[in-house]
């Protein structure tokens, strides 16, 4: 009885002390970086001062820098206001595409939206557009106060 108790002791003795040399390292997995495969000409565009509810439209370039055809998966406006339109065909390698994003401004003041490109198994891309909108005239053409002389002869 106590040869197996000393056994067991022994036994437990040498894995403790056995765990306490034995050193681990916490080292996380290295994650690569996909290479750059998109090249955009510019990123945002300042459309400066719009008129109200006048529709205006930028076309962004981009360049395929990669060495396989491109594929982008979608083009998402932050709002329902900006409309962007892409071809859904593959971009050969060095070839280039325009993305045209469409604004119609509904409310008067400066704004800032953003055009989220996903390309490639989820990698993406930012464009944004900004601007000032101004309120248009009511009419057309301004009111001659003369024509209501003309009316009444």
């Amino acid at each position: 009885m106590k040869k197996t108790f000393l056994m067991v002791c022994f036994a437990a003795a040498t894995l403790m002390a056995k765990a306490q040399s034995t050193t681990t390292t916490n080292t996380k997995p290295v994650e690569t970086k996909p290479a750059e495969v998109v090249q955009l000409k510019e990123t945002s565009y300042d459309f400066g001062k719009i008129q109200q509810g006048r529709p205006v439209t930028h076309n962004f370039e981009l360049v395929n820098i990669g060495k396989e055809p491109l594929m982008l998966e979608n083009v998402q406006a932050s709002c329902g206001c900006t409309t962007p339109e892409w071809s859904k065909d593959a971009i050969q390698a060095g070839a280039t595409t325009t993305i045209k994003i469409g604004y119609n401004a509904a409310a008067e003041g400066m704004f800032t939206k953003t055009i989220t490109i996903t390309y490639n198994n989820h990698q993406y891309k930012t464009l944004t557009i900004t601007g000032t909108v101004y309120k248009g005239p009511a009419t057309s053409a301004p009111v001659n106060a003369s024509l209501s002389l003309l009316k009444n002869n």
